[in-house]
């Protein structure tokens, strides 16, 4: 384990004038809080090795913080995905943003990604899972906590959604975002579908400057993105090569779906964008209203396509996770 000391950023609120001053409020109490630590793992799945990564504030004494784990998806690992930092624009880290909430935030790269082991394996939505069962073991060591928060983007959605359904004692409440279910009507999933071969012939795809820019614009609605976001991104991406996995892209060509709504028994919050090429609404209300659960929310972010922690409404998707974790247990049915 290695601290890793994090220099504040300032936090920009970016939509709505209430949710501007509850986020001026916020950052104003953080500033008498200590700095965010950071810290690295290794979690062990097999002879994997999975890299596992952590910030949070240090806590206080008897301070309890809810533990919230972040699932990257099939394009990009874990630190770009949720702790990038984009020179002259700050703001852009979702773990930073929940450290100061007062969240103890974790994620991890799967196998085959960033600075985990390289197998040679097309690391699918199953051995994704596998991977989250691995790190959440680290999660309960270093936290004490058998249960925390999980929150999957794109295919880490269905990484997400499939680890709650095979472990559901791990799993406190599940944030679904720019999930997919069955792929119905979704021009992207379309789009790898006939290209389908390409996937099943080989388990890694090319990853370039040209292709991390085009998860902010494939759906057409570029103006929801900075053009400076992408290409921080790929200045840190690109350090791990150009070729990445192509498991998850194979299993949401050919193979959806791969959650059964049925059998996620925790508490969950949908997100999409209002664009998300990926998905549509009809797919996604099919998986919700499936869900037994009755403690379970549908979130629509405007202005917004595929990638919702990266647009210039990112502040509305972690105003809606905050308030899903944090939302008060219902009283029981008398």
């Amino acid at each position: 384990m290695t601290d890793l000391p994090v220099a504040r950023r300032t936090v920009i609120a970016g939509a709505g004038a209430g949710l501007v001053s509850q986020l001026v409020a916020r950052e104003a109490a953080a500033q008498t809080k200590p700095e965010i630590l950071a810290n690295e793992y290794w979690a062990q799945k097999g002879d994997v090795k999975l890299y596992v990564y952590r910030k949070r504030m240090t806590p206080k004494l008897g301070e309890k913080q809810p533990v919230l784990f972040l699932v990257h998806g099939s394009s990009i690992s874990s630190r770009p995905s949720f702790d990038l930092t984009v020179p002259g624009k700050p703001d852009y880290s979702t773990m930073d943003a929940f450290a100061r909430y007062g969240f103890d935030v974790w994620t991890m790269d799967h196998e085959n990604y960033g600075r985990s082991s390289r197998t040679g394996t097309n690391s699918n939505i199953a051995s994704g899972a596998e991977d989250l069962k691995a790190a959440s073991v680290v999660v309960a060591r270093e936290t004490g906590e058998q249960k925390f928060n999980l929150l999957g983007e794109s295919s880490g959605a269905i990484r997400a959604g499939l680890f709650a359904q095979l472990t559901p004692e791990r799993v406190d409440r599940l944030i679904l975002c720019a999930f997919t279910y069955k792929g119905t009507g979704s021009p992207e999933i379309g789009r790898r579908a006939a290209v389908v071969d390409k996937y099943r012939n080989s388990n890694t795809r090319l990853r370039d400057v040209g292709m991390i820019r085009s998860i902010f614009t494939r759906d057409g609605l570029p103006g929801a993105y900075d053009v400076a976001v992408a290409d921080a991104m790929a200045a840190e991406e690109l350090k791990f090569g150009d070729q990445i996995p192509s498991g998850t892209y194979l299993d949401m060509a050919a193979n959806l779906p791969l959650v059964d709504p049925k059998k996620v028994l925790s508490p969950v919050l949908m997100v999409r964008g209002d664009h998300d090429g990926n998905s549509t609404n009809e797919d996604l209300l099919d998986f919700y209203t499936q869900l037994p659960n009755g403690d379970r929310q549908y979130v629509i972010v405007p202005h917004t396509a595929h990638s919702l922690g990266f647009s210039k409404n990112r502040h509305l998707l972690w105003y809606a996770v905050r308030n899903f974790i944090d939302a008060p247990p219902a009283n029981p049915a008398a």
